[in-house]
C-alpha cells in the first residue's frame, strides 16, 4: 500500500503556518476554488500566498480596515512603501486612493468595487507585492493580537550572506553584486522585465517576445505591461526556430527582448539554447531565461543569457513554507552596468525573518534535490511505460532531451516535474490518487494538480479555450506532477492504484 493518506481539503502543505501551498482534493474542490464556492472556500486555511491573503495577511488587514479612515474600503497591504505607490499609480485615476503608512506597514486603500477589486488584486499578484506572511506574523505580535510567532528554525548569521554564498557555488560567473534576492519569483521577473524595458525602449526596441506557454503570471506581465498590444508576440512552439528566424530577419531591430522558461511549464520543453543566445547577441536583444521548473541548482545557463530568474520557493526552500525569488545578471552582458542599479532600485527586497528561514535551508539544497531526482527518474520511466498512461513530459522526453543535457549540471539533474495525461478519466484519477493535491512544486512533499486548471480555468472551462490549448499541443486535462522526496515504490504504487 502507498504510503500517503489523504490530505483533508484546504489542510496547508506541509502542514505548517507559512506553507505555500494548500489540499484540493477532488476535481469538485479545484472547480470550487475557482468559482469561489462558499462551501469550499470555507474550508481553505491558506493557499499559495500571491494568490490567497495568508491568514496572517487578513488578520492584519482586518486590523487597520476597522480604523476610521479605512471603514467600507477594501485595504491592501504592500510588501514596501515602493509597492504602495506602484499600486497608487496604477490605480491613478480609478477612484479615490488612501493611504497606509505606520512606518512599518504599507498599503492602499479603495472603494470596495468588484472590478476595482479584481485589478488591485491581480496587479499585486502579477509583480508581487503582497505582504510577506511573516511580516504580518510579526506585526500581529507586536500589537498583541497574537501571542508570539510560530517557532521554527532560522539562520543566526547574515542570511543574505549565507544565501548568496550558496549560490555562488553553482553561479561561479557571477559576483554577490549580480545577485538580486527578491520577495517572490514573479517579483524578479516583473523587476527585470520593466529594468530592460527601460533600457531598450531608449533604442527603439519594443518588441517582447514570448517563447512558449509560460506560467500565467509571466504572460500576464507581457500583456499588461506592454505599452502597445503589437509589440507582444507569442511564439508557442518552443522548437520553432524556423518562426525565431523570420521574426528577427523582419523585426530584429525592433525586438526588446525573449522571455522563455527553460525547460517550460508545464510542458516541461527545453528550447535550442544555443540557438536563441546566439540569434539574441546578434540583434541586440536581451534574453531572459526562467529556471525555476528544474532549478538553477540543475541547470547552467547564465552564460547564454541577459538575466536569469528562479523562484527560490521552488527546490531552494525545499519545506515548502518560504515565498523568495532571485535576479542574477550575466555580468558579461552588454547591458549589466546598465542592469544593475535598475535592478536595485526595482526589486523587492525578501522580509528578515523570511531571508532566515531561506537561509536555513538552502546549504542543504542541493542533496534534496539529487533525491528528488533520483525519485522522479524513476517515476517518469514508469509512468512512460504505462499503458494506462497517454502522454508523459519531464527533462528527459525525447524531444528535448538533448538540448535538457546541454546545459544540465549532470545528466542526473532532472529536477521534479513530470506533466502526464491519463487515457481514462480525470476526475475518477485525480479523486482516487492518494498524494498530497495542491498547487506549487519543487518541496521534499510530492504534489500533483490539474495544473490548466488551477492556472487557466477561463480557458479549460469552454470549448473554444480547449481547442486553443489542443493548438499548442496542451491537453487541458494534463496533470502536473511534481516527484517529493519520500519513498519513489511509494510515489509509484500511489500513481498505480489511482490508475485502477
Amino acid at each position: 500500500m502507498p504510503g500517503f493518506k489523504p490530505i483533508p481539503l484546504g489542510r496547508p502543505i506541509p502542514n505548517l503556518p507559512h506553507a505555500v501551498s494548500c489540499s484540493l482534493p477532488t476535481m469538485e474542490a479545484i472547480r470550487g476554488y475557482e468559482e469561489k464556492k462558499p462551501e469550499i472556500i470555507s474550508h481553505l486555511t491558506s493557499g499559495y500566498p500571491r494568490f490567497v491573503l495568508h491568514p496572517f495577511v487578513q488578520q492584519l488587514t482586518a486590523h487597520f480596515n476597522a480604523k476610521t479612515a479605512y471603514i467600507g474600503l477594501k485595504l491592501w497591504l504592500t510588501s514596501s512603501e515602493a509597492m504602495a505607490t506602484r499600486l497608487e499609480v496604477y490605480l491613478n485615476g480609478q477612484a479615490k486612493l488612501v493611504r497606509l503608512n505606520t512606518g512599518t506597514i504599507y498599503g492602499i486603500a479603495h472603494p470596495d468595487e468588484g472590478e476595482l477589486n479584481s485589478k488591485a488584486k491581480s496587479f499585486l499578484q502579477h509583480v508581487g507585492g503582497f505582504l510577506s506572511s511573516r511580516q504580518a506574523e510579526d506585526e500581529l505580535v507586536k500589537l498583541g493580537l497574537i501571542t508570539k510567532a510560530y517557532e521554527e528554525i532560522l539562520f543566526s548569521g547574515d542570511s543574505e550572506l549565507e544565501i548568496k554564498h550558496n549560490l555562488l557555488k553553482v553561479l561561479p560567473e557571477a559576483s554577490g553584486d549580480d545577485l538580486f534576492i527578491t520577495n517572490s519569483g514573479m517579483n524578479a521577473i516583473y523587476s527585470t522585465f520593466s529594468s530592460l524595458r527601460e533600457i531598450q525602449s531608449q533604442r527603439g526596441k519594443t518588441i517582447w517576445i514570448q517563447l512558449g506557454w509560460l506560467y500565467l503570471d509571466t504572460i500576464a506581465i507581457l500583456k499588461k505591461f506592454i505599452q502597445n498590444p503589437e509589440d507582444y508576440v507569442f511564439i508557442a512552439d518552443v522548437f520553432d526556430k524556423a518562426a525565431l528566424s523570420k521574426l528577427f530577419a523582419d523585426k530584429g531591430n525592433l525586438i526588446a527582448g525573449v522571455i522563455t522558461e527553460i525547460p517550460s511549464n508545464p510542458l516541461i520543453q527545453t528550447t535550442d539554447i544555443n540557438f536563441i543566445s546566439d540569434l539574441c547577441k546578434q540583434h541586440q536583444v536581451s534574453l531572459v531565461v526562467d529556471t525555476s521548473i528544474s532549478s538553477l541548482f540543475s541547470l547552467n545557463v547564465l552564460r547564454y543569457v541577459d538575466v536569469l530568474v528562479n523562484s527560490l520557493t521552488k527546490y531552494t526552500a525545499y519545506e515548502g513554507d518560504v515565498i523568495a525569488g532571485l535576479a542574477v545578471i550575466n555580468p558579461d552582458s552588454r547591458d549589466a552596468n546598465q542592469l544593475r542599479p535598475l535592478l536595485a532600485k526595482s526589486v523587492e527586497h525578501l522580509y528578515k525573518r523570511d531571508c532566515d528561514r531561506l537561509a536555513a535551508q538552502i546549504a542543504n539544497t542541493e542533496k534534496v534535490l539529487a533525491q528528488i531526482a533520483a525519485n522522479t527518474m524513476r517515476v517518469a520511466t514508469y509512468l512512460e511505460k504505462d499503458p494506462r498512461v497517454m502522454d508523459v513530459f519531464w527533462s528527459l522526453a525525447p524531444e528535448s532531451k538533448d538540448n535538457f543535457l546541454t546545459i544540465a549540471r549532470n545528466p542526473l539533474s532532472v529536477g521534479s516535474m513530470i506533466s502526464f495525461t491519463v487515457r481514462g478519466s480525470l476526475e475518477l484519477f485525480y479523486d482516487r490518487l492518494s498524494l498530497p493535491k495542491g498547487p506549487s512544486f519543487g518541496m521534499k512533499t510530492s504534489l500533483i494538480c490539474p495544473f490548466m486548471y488551477l492556472a487557466h480555468y477561463d480557458i479549460v472551462t469552454h470549448d473554444e479555450g480547449r481547442k486553443e490549448l489542443y493548438s499548442y499541443g496542451i491537453n487541458p486535462d494534463l496533470l502536473r506532477l511534481s516527484v517529493g522526496a519520500e519513498s519513489s515504490d511509494s510515489i509509484i504504487s500511489a500513481l498505480n492504484l489511482a490508475l485502477g
